[in-house]
């Protein structure tokens, strides 16, 4: 047993004995109770061979053994002088002569028992035995036994690892960079967005570094009582610096490290003076020598500059998005467990899912061994694969959903408008699938894919995209003469890249290459509040009209490239739903075959 329900056995073992106890004790003492009349009558009888009198209250014993228990008038005193008359055992004991036990006990047991109860929950709270531990740091220490990662576990982030390798080299080799005179950075900021890999880069560095690693969050630090946060970071450092050369691991400083002075309704925030007593440690008088702190983020936005400064955080190491190549690196050790059929080709998959990160990639290649595993596949296809990224990227299908014919009919044409569009425009990425079984919140797909990944677009791309988006609308006015809401995601994301355009890209002939944004990044209310707009209202309706204008070219030119191919949208909306989901290379086909048709405009 370890010691919190040992000790949690061993109080309720206590109590429960002082009530057995008491409760004995009690029943000792007492036995049935008469009348005094009766109880005269048995003195009278002669049958009584034991009397005791406390108090008021007479316990007796008959000849046969019974106990009894009477009550003495108050103005009642010739009960002794007829006791020995009748020639009967009996004694006089004061009330409190053996009570005294019991009193303190009735007064001072609920207190034990509240002292008790309280001691217990501090230790559930405090996590271990020190009642008076809240002041201690919650760090974990990586035991020399536990599972270790390496950089061999990294992958897809090469030049992220790169610079963490030099850290590690460091802390083996020191005087590799001691004797030309550089020094070791005082602490790394690890950068990027979730799930790219923060936190494994940090156990890829306890298992390489043989070094003592430190590992905490954020959150730790902050408590419900005042001071306890500065405590804690000044005893998780007089640690690392026991055990140094050392490495202290803060997941999500976020929690921690904010602006200071951001506080919105005034008084002390406990968060600035964990945040101050951090700022000390890392580069105060003391020093920190021989303990490198890595810390990791995805909102770098909200740190205090203090803690982002060189000399404390040295360097700010982003970990991105893995590109292709990257990608298929991680899928190569996360399937390295899997039994996988020879159909699989990680470089296809790599090349489906671009804007994947290494916890989307695990997570694809777990759903496709589940997937699998549910038909009773003796191996992973690339099918499961296939169904596993459809899943994770559109959500399950809902096959159970029953759509009346008409607005499946409608659903069809719509998704048929963005494919054929999408397959007639060399500026946006080829057409995948499309399909008409609802997924997630949708009633309809149309999936893209790229040939490679892209870091940057132009601006025919931006606009191809636009058009494409109001393919969906397009087809609705053609055919239906009316509009459904199926439109909603497309108008809200056409307006989004179309703002863009124009206040952060430059892309307006009116503005020009002038960046018009009011904000940058997620709003974070404590810094934001009190910024000002710098764009006048004339600017903001000048913008707004832009951005239609935008907008509704793409909607025309979407008009436009439907009227034209009017055959094949009718064609290829016929194949969906009769078959529900059809593969890019059937549309193009299907388009080809309805050229001749689509030669005169509607």
């Amino acid at each position: 047993m370890n010691k919190v329900p040992k000790n949690l056995f061993l109080l309720i073992s206590i109590v429960l004995g002082i009530i057995i106890l008491i409760s004995f004790s009690s029943g000792n003492r007492k036995g049935k109770e008469i009348p005094f009349s009766q109880f005269m009558d048995i003195v009278e009888s002669g049958q009584i061979s034991e009397v005791v009198v406390k108090g008021r209250q007479i316990n007796g014993r008959t000849a046969n053994q019974d106990v009894f228990v009477s009550n003495l008038p108050k103005y009642y005193t010739e009960l002794p002088r007829l006791l020995y008359k009748r020639g009967i055992n009996f004694r006089f004991e004061s009330d409190n002569s053996d009570n005294l036990f019991f009193a303190i006990l009735s007064s001072w047991l609920p207190i034990i028992l509240i002292i008790g109860v309280w001691v217990f929950f501090m230790k559930q709270m405090q996590g271990g035995n020190k009642i008076m531990g809240f002041g201690k740091s919650q760090h974990t220490k990586i035991d020399e036994d536990a599972k270790k990662y390496t950089f061999a576990d990294v992958a897809g982030i090469d030049e992220s690892k790169a610079e963490l390798d030099e850290i590690v080299e460091f802390l083996k080799n020191p005087s590799k960079f001691e004797k030309l005179g550089g020094r070791i950075p005082t602490g790394v900021l690890l950068v990027g967005e979730p799930g790219t890999g923060k936190t494994l880069l940090a156990k890829a560095i306890a298992g390489e570094a043989q070094v003592a690693f430190f590992n905490i969050s954020g959150s730790d630090f902050v408590e419900m009582f005042v001071g306890v946060g500065a405590s804690r970071v000044r005893d998780l450092f007089a640690q690392a610096r026991e055990n140094a050369p050392g490495i202290v691991f803060i997941d999500e400083i976020d929690a921690v490290g904010r602006h200071r002075g951001a506080g919105l309704g005034g008084g002390n925030d406990e968060r600035e003076q964990t945040l101050n007593q951090l700022l000390v440690e890392m580069d105060g008088f003391n020093g920190n020598e021989g303990v490198i702190v890595i810390a990791a983020t995805n909102r770098p936005d909200v740190l205090d500059s203090a803690l982002t400064r060189p000399g404390r955080f040295d360097r700010q190491v982003v970990v991105p998005k893995p590109d292709m190549n990257g990608r298929q690196k991680i899928l190569a050790i996360h399937t390295k467990d899997l039994t996988l059929s020879d159909d699989v080709e990680l470089k296809v998959i790599a090349q489906a899912t671009p804007g994947f990160t290494g916890a989307d990639l695990a997570n694809l290649a777990n759903e496709s061994a589940l997937i699998a595993a549910r038909l009773n596949k003796s191996t992973i296809e690339m099918a499961d694969f296939e169904s596993a990224r459809d899943k994770v990227m559109l959500g399950k299908e809902r096959r159970s959903m029953v759509i009346p014919a008409e607005e499946k009919k409608t659903t069809a044409y719509h998704e048929a408008g963005h494919a054929i569009i999408a397959s007639l425009l060399d500026e946006v990425d080829p057409i995948h699938k499309v399909t008409i079984i609802p997924r997630g919140r949708a009633l309809g797909l149309t999936m893209l894919l790229p040939v490679e990944d892209k870091f940057s677009q132009k601006e025919s791309q931006l606009r191809g995209m636009l058009v494409m988006m109001m393919g969906g609308r397009a087809a609705e006015e053609i055919v239906f003469n009316h509009f459904t809401t199926g439109a909603s995601n497309d108008l809200e994301r056409a307006a989004s890249i179309a703002n863009r355009m124009v206040c952060n890209w430059g892309m307006s002939k009116i503005f020009g290459p002038v960046h018009l944004a009011a904000n940058q990044g997620e709003v974070f209310l404590g810094r934001d509040i009190m910024r000002k707009k710098s764009i006048s209202r004339r600017s903001a309706n000048t913008i707004d009209r832009e951005v239609n204008k935008i907008v509704n070219d793409a909607y025309q030119k979407a008009m436009d490239l439907l009227r034209t191919n009017i055959a094949s949208l009718h064609a290829v909306s016929q194949e969906l739903i009769e078959l529900e989901t059809i593969n890019g290379d059937d549309i193009l086909a299907t388009i080809e075959k309805n050229r001749v048709h689509d030669s005169t405009p509607v």
